[in-house]
């Protein structure tokens, strides 16, 4: 049986995290074309949603994250959006909240379903997200079966196949396959589709660390503290530049000031980077994943997947 103490993180550890990536399984992770794997959950409003009812009715977009991911919080508002977007036009959209990426003192690493519902609750509430949020068992059946990433996306057809995986969520990315799934049903008269070389890989675009204070900051003093003490400098960076990003961030009218301040950050960020580049030291989490190794086949074990 897969340990809830194996999939939940306790703390935030890099030697850990390196450790379970250099055997991490990431092709278990449904293929384009694929039947996506069929499950049932309860929403935080206690409706039970099966993915299969949503077959040859809607299109399905599926997103993993947690309230202590960087990722998901650079995400989120830009999905809300798009769900604003294309409500009324066939398209469904479901979040499934799995575990902490960076658990503290305030939210945990998940021992019961209630403080599961909780951390999700903050993020609903924190975030304004109006489309169903989904709770994911505590050993993570669901998320495992969709390959454990940390914040991957993906577009289901009305047929129940993968259209489309985007594994680090980028929602303009999202988007563009999203409407060409649509203008190619509407066009063939054809339910199933597999659009955009059906995946993106693409890294998270730099913004995207902008929010790392914001979502570690939901974990509490231990998620930050953990962050800074196992990344380094690096780690720093990414603090320092997501404080000064905050007002940008939350505020879009924030003062000139402000962004400039950000951008210089920043820029010290990515000199540091090519600086640790080229000493040659160990790549550090959040710098991406070896899809290539990925299998062709599913394995059916619950080997540990890891994703943060």
């Amino acid at each position: 049986m897969f340990g809830l103490s194996r999939y939940n993180y306790q703390e935030f550890r890099r030697s850990g995290l390196m450790k379970d990536m250099a055997k991490a399984k990431f092709g278990t992770a449904p293929e384009p074309g694929e039947k996506a794997p069929d499950f049932e959950l309860r929403t935080l409003d206690g409706k039970k949603i099966r993915l299969e009812d949503f077959r040859q009715k809607s299109n399905v977009v599926l997103t993993f994250g947690s309230a202590t991911c960087p990722l998901t919080a650079a995400s989120a508002s830009a999905l809300q959006a798009l769900h604003k977007e294309y409500t009324g036009q066939g398209v469904e959209f479901l979040f499934v909240y799995v575990r902490e990426a960076h658990p503290g003192e305030r939210l945990p690493a998940h021992r019961s379903i209630a403080e599961k519902v909780r951390a999700a609750e903050l993020f609903r509430k924190e975030e304004e997200i109006a489309f169903p949020i989904l709770i994911d068992e505590l050993s993570g059946k669901v998320h495992r079966r969709y390959g454990s990433l940390p914040n991957p996306t993906y577009i289901i057809n009305r047929s129940g196949r993968i259209a489309f995986r985007s594994l680090s969520t980028r929602p303009e990315t999202v988007r563009e396959a999203l409407q060409e799934l649509i203008e190619r049903q509407e066009a063939r008269k054809v339910d199933h589709a597999i659009v955009r070389g059906g995946e993106d890989r693409g890294w998270p675009p730099l913004r995207s660390f902008l929010y790392s204070y914001r979502a570690l900051e939901r974990g509490g003093e231990r998620a930050i503290s953990e962050f800074r003490s196992e990344l380094g400098v690096p780690g720093e960076i990414a603090l320092v530049s997501s404080r000064l990003a905050s007002p940008v961030v939350e505020h879009p009218r924030a003062t000139v000031a402000t962004i400039a301040a950000v951008a210089g950050v920043l820029g010290l960020g990515l000199w540091a980077g090519l600086m640790l580049r080229r000493r040659r030291i160990e790549r550090l989490p959040y710098s991406g994943y070896d899809y290539a190794r990925r299998e062709s086949h599913r394995t059916g074990t619950d080997d540990y997947e890891v994703g943060i």
